[in-house]
């Protein structure tokens, strides 16, 4: 009988790598500490312990939070005090979040406990650790962060179920007592000692997760916008002069550059293309929405190139509050509040709508028969009895509103909380948690724009099309057929969709044209 080895993500005391968070996540890679790790927290925890010898006043240990942290704890209420923070504090509401990033978050809670300034004992981690290996994940409300302190409430239900207490995930989707679950799986729930209880909910592992998950979601779909762009200005008998590389190396921008090259290298040896390149009633200037596409996309992914850098620096960075320092000082930070996470968040969340909103526009044209070159009414060789890909096209602009609504910023939404004590807070969970919906959103977009791409494409037959339009027209062509009387959409719509999400029609293209930026 063979056995299959799971990839293995160690959590160091210098934390974890994004290819790492999304192993977690979306794979089934199984964590362990580092011993470095485990010494790292236990240093951290020896100072703590001193400090409750001493007696000494020290925020989160011995005192209340937020507002309460000038109520003095007695020492033999501080394990009571961080069971009801927990517990007080696993007070969210709403559709609990999706498994991949309630897992991602936990990863990055073990992270930020490994990396040695947050006082608490190496089983704590360990406990956790446990809990993904399991593959027990805990029922997390949609709503309850304001991204500061940050995502107090969604990884305080991460941490009620170390407690036994709580919900976890079914693998229907249905809620489970976590107690229940726990047992099942032989697993012992955990008592918190002082500050365990603060360390286990301060912090940006939630938004951060969401981040990262999108930033990975976002560097494979900008790739497939210049796919589609390129199957439009194919089938719309487009030109590839304005993605010469000569052209964008006087505006050296470059994610300009990247797409431009792409969409060009796409357009070669292809039939369709060759048919007007000597036709000089032909259109001298395209639309924008063609001949811009790698200004726009280019943009979308030098803003992607922004967030990406901003989450590899918060996967380097300590983010509890307080902090163990290694002289032994405790210190309270703002560390935890989100404002970084939630600007690029947002700031790639208004790049990604309008990398959709360009290409409905090129649907828009191909299904014009004013503007698309010959092309018959709404991509249907028999129009009038038949819509074609009409309402495709509305549906598409419904989509392109709704980006525009989601990518008004969350991080100018701030609200003081906790009796004005914390009197400026981020909304970077909100501003992650939208980014995620603008790019789902952008996956139907460009789906919208395959399909019509695809259609145009067989329309110009008996003209070949480029080796990219090849590979579409393969993809596509098992689930919309050949054009021809109306077909039920929607399942076509969504079968495109899992074409765009999935590796697979990128893999087949690369193979013809040489890999994509």
């Amino acid at each position: 009988m063979s056995t299959v080895t799971r990839p293995v993500v160690t959590v160091t005391p210098t934390g974890v790598t994004p290819e790492d968070v999304l192993a977690v996540a979306r794979g089934t890679a199984t964590v362990v500490l580092d011993p470095a790790a485990v010494e790292a927290m236990s240093a951290s925890r020896a100072i703590v312990d001193r400090i409750e010898e001493t007696g000494r006043p020290v925020y989160g240990v011995s005192t209340g939070f937020g507002a309460l942290a000038t109520t003095f704890v007695a020492p033999q209420r501080r394990a009571e005090l961080q069971h009801a923070l927990i517990r007080s504090h696993a007070a969210g509401i709403g559709a609990p979040m999706p498994r991949e990033v309630v897992r991602a978050m936990m990863l990055l809670r073990v992270r930020s406990l490994a990396l040695g300034h947050s006082g608490v004992r190496p089983e704590l981690a360990q406990a956790m650790v446990d809990l993904l290996n399991a593959d027990l994940t805990p029922w997390v409300p949609e709503h309850g962060s304001l991204g500061a302190s940050g995502d107090l409430a969604p990884l305080a239900h991460c941490a009620l179920v170390l407690l036994g207490e709580g919900w976890v995930l079914g693998p229907d989707g249905s809620r489970r007592e976590a107690g229940e679950a726990l047992r099942a799986a032989g697993l012992a729930p955990v008592t918190l000692a002082a500050k365990e209880g603060l360390a286990l909910v301060n912090g940006t592992d939630g938004m951060l997760a969401m981040l990262l998950l999108a930033i990975a979601d976002a560097r494979h779909l900008l790739t497939m916008a210049d796919v589609t762009a390129a199957l439009a200005i194919e089938a719309m008998l487009g030109s590839d002069r304005p993605f010469l590389p000569e052209l964008h190396a006087i505006r050296p921008h470059p994610g300009q550059a990247v797409s431009a090259a792409n969409i060009h290298r796409l357009l070669q040896r292809s039939e369709i293309m060759d048919s007007h390149r000597d036709d000089l009633s032909h259109a001298v200037q395209d639309a924008y929405s063609m001949r811009c596409a790698p200004q726009v996309a280019g943009a979308a992914r030098d803003t992607l190139a922004f967030a990406a850098e901003v989450a590899g620096r918060e996967l380097a960075s300590v983010v509890d509050n307080p902090v163990v320092l290694p002289d032994g000082r405790v210190e309270s930070t703002g560390n935890f509040h989100g404002a970084p996470l939630g600007f690029a968040a947002d700031f790639l969340a208004i790049a990604a709508a309008e990398v959709g909103a360009i290409a409905e526009r090129r649907v828009d044209r191909l299904l014009d028969v004013a503007r698309s070159r010959d092309l018959p009414a709404f991509l249907s060789p028999d129009a009038g009895v038949n819509s074609g890909l009409m309402i495709a096209q509305y549906t598409a602009a419904g989509i392109v509103a709704e980006n525009r609504r989601l990518a008004a910023p969350a991080s100018v939404d701030s609200l003081p909380t906790s009796g004005m004590q914390e009197d400026h807070v981020s909304m970077g969970w909100a501003a992650a948690r939208k980014l995620r919906s603008v790019l789902d959103n952008l996956t139907s977009l460009l789906a919208v724009e395959l399909v019509a791409g695809v259609r145009g494409l067989q329309l110009r037959a008996p003209l070949t099309p480029s080796p990219a339009g090849r590979a579409a027209l393969a993809a596509v062509r098992g689930f919309a057929g050949e054009p021809g009387p109306d077909i039920f959409l929607a399942p076509v719509l969504e079968a495109a969709r899992a074409v765009i999400s999935g590796p697979e029609l990128r893999a087949v293209i690369e193979a013809e044209v040489g890999p994509l930026g």
